[in-house]
């Protein structure tokens, strides 16, 4: 465990409070829910609360079957990070924060083609300068209230991605959703 140097008293209804600075550094919101955890040693964790996480085998595969038959890169994401690969390296995006067009597509719970997108800032970059995908597609996964992560297909060659693609990443989501009780 990193130590912050902060420390924090636990007040007369048992509260206490997540110092600013690592709220924002760990993306933690008001209302978001964390995962309390005591190890064998009796330290006390605190976890941001990741639904999709609960689902990463079915993510998985999902994604490996996707790739498989599209022969395109498949993403799945939960709201803060990338969950799993197929059909790129997993080191190029396996926990790794998720960019600007997704936290888009998260937020307005509506799909986004890569075409859509060339008037949104920001997106899914290497560095500023180098996209990573030349044609891509993300879909939300709905949750009760919220979408709960996306799923993506995405071309780094010169394929467009067209409706097929987009029913099939409507089925995908579909899946995970229900598979979460959503």
């Amino acid at each position: 465990m990193k130590a912050t140097g902060i420390v924090r008293r636990i007040d007369d209804l048992g509260r206490i409070v997540i110092p600013k600075e690592i709220r924002r550094t760990l993306r933690i919101r008001e209302g978001d829910p964390l995962e309390i955890y005591v190890d064998h040693d009796g330290e006390v964790i605190l976890k941001k609360y990741a639904p999709m996480g609960d689902l990463s085998d079915f993510a998985r595969e999902y994604a490996e079957s996707l790739h498989e038959t599209t022969g395109l890169i498949a993403l799945v994401t939960d709201r803060s990070l990338v969950l799993t690969v197929a059909g790129a390296p997993k080191r190029e995006f396996v926990d790794r924060r998720i960019g600007t067009l997704l936290k888009h597509v998260l937020e307005t719970g509506r799909p986004l083609t890569s075409e859509e997108a060339q008037e949104l800032a920001g997106g899914i970059t290497v560095d500023e300068d180098r996209p990573l995908f030349r044609s891509f597609t993300i879909m939300p996964i709905p949750g009760a209230k919220e979408a709960i992560g996306t799923v993506m297909l995405a071309s780094r060659d010169d394929r467009r991605l067209g409706p097929m693609e987009e029913k099939l990443l409507q089925a995908a989501a579909g899946f995970l959703s229900r598979q979460m009780g959503s």
